[in-house]
């Protein structure tokens, strides 16, 4: 990528989208015949390939290279994890692995990534700032409390470093030796971003970002999920982050050297009024718009909340009271970083990413007609080459798998997103993340996918609302235990009015809504062909879904892309969530079900 481009901000940046956007479909041509011509004396590529024509030939890419998950790169992924050369999969040196969060798709992935890679992500960056200073003003005035983790790395056999997406960029030299400027004022110091020790490294960045509390603009942290973690520790932890403050010493359990001596520097004499304003704020019975108190001027919250992340929006606006835009900035993973939000402010079930032609080539999976969602392929069925669509040739209105073609070494690869074409900006696209396509529940014939279960729980958890409570999270299981199998929902619940307790007779007609709301083999097999048992709802304990976040990220998990599984497959998570159970309901009486007319 052109050096230059990394050094775009405010207007530049904002004209090169556009320049960017007018001319996707020349960007990307260029950008696969970039690809192919650096990658042409790949093993990979010469499998599929005829030397003589590749280098250029965009046609005879789409004609030979199959369309593949990830189980048609890992034998390559794996031979270079073991120390044979990159150039199995790609021209240029592979420096790192990339673990994927492993919470998603159950098992974690190895994505290759070049030098190249972060010079993308950079570019990615620094588009934010322009975007948002277009609907938000003077956010140079202050500072932005954003909540960011590194995990520990692990090595290939080859001593290639394996780590998550995220810590690579936070100890890259793009992060840490990045121009400081006032639109990126951190509270947060670095040292205390590149702390492994999660508890440590929150502690700290709670503690400036209350030492800060004044002169914050801005709240986040990269998944809504951590940002809720955040605000747990704090409503666990604000005492002894106020004896801090008091004290003007760290508390004693902080020993990470490089945290030890940037907060010295935070925390340069006591300041006890500080402390007595955070401990009376923190004392109230209630922390609704907790977060608006003790950071008075903070004009929105920054975090994902597309997904299965949008389940946690409620919450978000109960520690805010409603009073903070909710902000997604942008679209990215592991094996790609894709586009913006161009529209920050815009409601997150109206969130739009306009994807950026210049990250990867883009081609997208039809899935279904006419507007209408279907998966008409499974995750690991062969799809017809000629079945993908480029990016400029999707339709308005019509639901996609986003696959994608990689400098580092991917090649029409599914990466599983399902998307929605909703709007166009100039002649790039623009798509709704609707779901994670291989997240699903089954017992019998029917399948439930994370779309589907998502919208039927916001519709049911509405009745708790009378009860001032709200759900906190929530996760599911095929109970095969017993004949017929039935779906079981895991809830845990938070009460924060004075209002009686929930009564048990309306968590059964949560149960029912559910099923109501799912579809029509679900509901058939539940009401005629009985192969389906009556959906269950166990209510947790308060905190069971932070302890379960806790197991998932002992066994791998980063806290930054940690997302609750949608449904549970592994023992030891259903034996916890099963140890925290106070009670359970069961769906009264079969949903409405008819034979359906074509």
């Amino acid at each position: 990528m052109d050096g230059k481009k990394l050094e775009y901000k405010g207007e530049e940046a904002l004209k090169e989208i556009e320049r960017l956007t007018m001319k996707a479909a020349e960007v990307q041509e260029s950008l696969l015949k970039q690809i192919l011509t650096q990658n042409r004396e790949t093993e990979y590529l010469n499998k599929y390939m005829s030397e003589d024509t590749y280098i250029t030939d965009i046609a005879e890419f789409k004609k030979c290279v199959p369309v593949i998950s990830y189980k048609g790169i890992f034998p390559y992924i794996q031979r270079i994890a073991n120390g044979e050369d990159s150039s199995l999969i790609t021209g240029h040196p592979i420096t790192e692995m990339l673990c994927s969060s492993g919470t998603s798709a159950g098992e974690p992935k190895l994505m290759p990534s070049i030098a190249e890679d972060l010079e993308r992500r950079t570019f990615v960056y620094n588009l934010i700032m322009p975007i948002i200073n277009k609907y938000v003003g003077d956010l140079d005035k202050g500072k932005a409390m954003f909540l960011y983790f590194v995990k520990a790395e692990m090595s290939t056999p080859c001593e290639l470093p394996a780590r998550t997406v995220l810590t690579s960029y936070y100890k890259s030299k793009h992060f840490k030796w990045r121009t400081r400027d006032p639109w990126n004022d951190f509270t947060s110091p670095d040292q205390t971003i590149l702390c492994s020790d999660i508890n440590q490294s929150m502690h700290c960045q709670l503690l400036a970002g209350l030492v800060h509390r004044r002169q914050v603009l801005r709240i986040g942290a990269v998944f809504a999920s951590a940002l809720l973690r955040a605000i747990s520790f704090l409503e666990r932890n604000w005492r002894n982050l106020c004896e801090d403050i008091r004290s003007g010493q760290l508390s004693s359990f902080i020993t990470d050297p490089g945290c030890c001596s940037c907060i010295s520097t935070v925390l340069s004499s006591p300041d006890p009024r500080l402390a007595d304003e955070i401990s009376k704020i923190c004392s109230q019975k209630s922390w609704k718009g907790i977060l608006c108190q003790l950071w008075p001027k903070a004009k929105y919250i920054e975090a994902v909340v597309t997904g299965s992340m949008a389940q946690y929006v409620p919450a978000l606006e109960h520690y805010s009271e409603g009073k903070l835009p909710l902000v997604c900035t942008m679209y990215a993973s592991s094996e790609c970083y894709f586009g913006v939000n161009l529209k920050p402010l815009s409601d997150p079930s109206d969130v739009a990413f306009t994807l950026l032609p210049n990250m990867g080539y883009f081609e997208f999976l039809p899935l279904g007609y006419n507007g209408t969602l279907l998966m008409d392929f499974d995750e690991e069925e062969q799809v017809p080459n000629d079945k993908l669509v480029d990016l400029v040739n999707v339709k308005l209105g019509c639901f996609y798998e986003l696959v994608i073609t990689t400098f580092a070494g991917l090649y029409r690869y599914r990466i599983g997103d399902v998307l929605q074409v909703v709007g166009f900006y100039n002649k790039a696209p623009q798509f709704r993340f609707i779901c994670r396509r291989n997240v699903v529940i089954s017992i019998d014939s029917e399948k439930t996918n994370e779309e589907d279960l998502h919208r039927s729980v916001t519709i049911a958890k509405k009745l708790l609302e009378p009860y001032d409570a709200l759900l906190v999270e929530y996760t599911s299981y095929p109970d095969t235990s017993s004949v017929p199998g039935h779906y079981v929902l895991y809830w845990e619940i938070l009460q924060y009015g004075s209002k009686s307790p929930i009564d048990g007779n309306v968590l059964e007609e949560c149960c029912i809504v559910i099923e109501e709301q799912l579809d029509y083999v679900y509901r058939r097999c539940r009401t005629n062909d009985k192969s389906v048992g009556p959906l269950e709802i166990r209510v947790v304990e308060a905190g069971t879904f932070e302890a379960l976040m806790d197991l998932f990220i002992i066994q791998g998990a980063s806290i930054n892309q940690y997302k609750t599984p949608r449904c549970i497959k592994s023992k030891k998570a259903l034996k916890l969530l099963n140890s925290r159970v106070t009670a359970s309901f069961f769906s009264p009486r079969d949903p409405k079900w008819g034979p359906k007319m074509y």
